[in-house]
């Protein structure tokens, strides 16, 4: 079993960050909105990553680097303040933002040649599928269903058709993974997001909710991949260049939910799911 979890928190919050005047937000959600600070936005009083890490301590994971930008005063304050019980924290910078491949190699010294788990920071997984990943003995991912996501999630079906798919053969291990289908990578004649999302619950595929667990090889892949069209290093991508270099990832079926807050329209819905619970990082 792994105790180690990489947290990617570096990211610039684009999608935050724009303005939705029909969403009625505090001022200090509004404050970690406009700044793109997607951990720290308030949700009934607590900043997600509390949530988070919560999440992260009950599934065994204890030790958590979490990888964030140069000028990351505001969440070193929140734990200065509040300082985790169940969880340590590292932080670990990633000096610019370059991709959550990029991302994953800035942990590469902090894991010590150690297996760990690595997860977005703005989406909360359940603890199942997080203790699945600390115990599988071997690099792995959980499989989530797009028609279980649609129903036991706040992730509607046309933003889940944009998530990565993947294949997975016979025994259950990963063979390919496309992060963010186009209509390219899909039957032709299959061009809306809507479309999209039916053909992959269709043909039975499984969706990637960029949740890992991971060996040293990984940060090889990482070195070794190109920058995607955006113009970043793809972590979906880095996990290609390991498979084909040999590295076997299990995918373990998961149901969720998964939370989502990539956007300010998620907050409200968020904040109605975790009504009543007590994050305890």
């Amino acid at each position: 079993m792994t105790t180690r979890a990489v947290v990617l928190a570096r990211g610039l919050g684009t999608r935050m960050r724009e303005a939705d005047p029909r969403v009625p937000l505090s001022p200090e959600q509004r404050q970690a909105a406009d700044a793109g600070l997607k951990a720290m936005m308030p949700i009934n009083g607590r900043p997600f990553l509390d949530y988070v890490l919560g999440s992260l301590a009950d599934a065994g994971l204890r030790d958590v680097a979490l990888v964030v930008a140069p000028d990351h005063d505001a969440l070193r304050a929140h734990f200065q303040n509040a300082p985790p019980s169940r969880v340590r924290i590292a932080f670990v910078v990633q000096p610019d933002p370059l991709g959550t491949a990029n991302a994953v190699l800035a942990v590469e010294r902090w894991t010590g040649g150690e297996s760990f788990v690595a997860l977005n920071a703005d989406n909360l997984y359940p603890v199942e599928a997080l203790r699945a990943l600390a115990t599988a003995g071997e690099p792995a991912f959980p499989a989530f269903d797009a028609d279980d996501l649609v129903r036991s999630s706040n992730i509607p079906a046309e933003r889940i058709a944009a998530f990565a798919v993947t294949t997975i053969d016979a025994e259950g291990y990963l063979t390919a993974i496309v992060e963010k289908p186009t209509a390219v990578d899909l039957p032709p004649g299959v061009g809306s997001h809507e479309n999209r999302y039916r053909v992959a619950s269709a043909f039975g595929r499984k969706i990637s909710m960029n949740c890992w667990r991971f060996d040293a090889r990984i940060f090889e892949a990482c070195r070794a991949v190109p920058k995607s069209a955006r113009g970043e290093f793809e972590l979906p991508e880095a996990v290609g260049v390991a498979i084909a270099r040999g590295v076997r990832i299990k995918a373990i079926p998961a149901r969720g939910p998964v939370l989502d807050l990539s956007r300010r329209a998620d907050a409200a819905d968020v904040a109605r799911r975790l009504a009543g619970s007590i994050p305890c990082p």
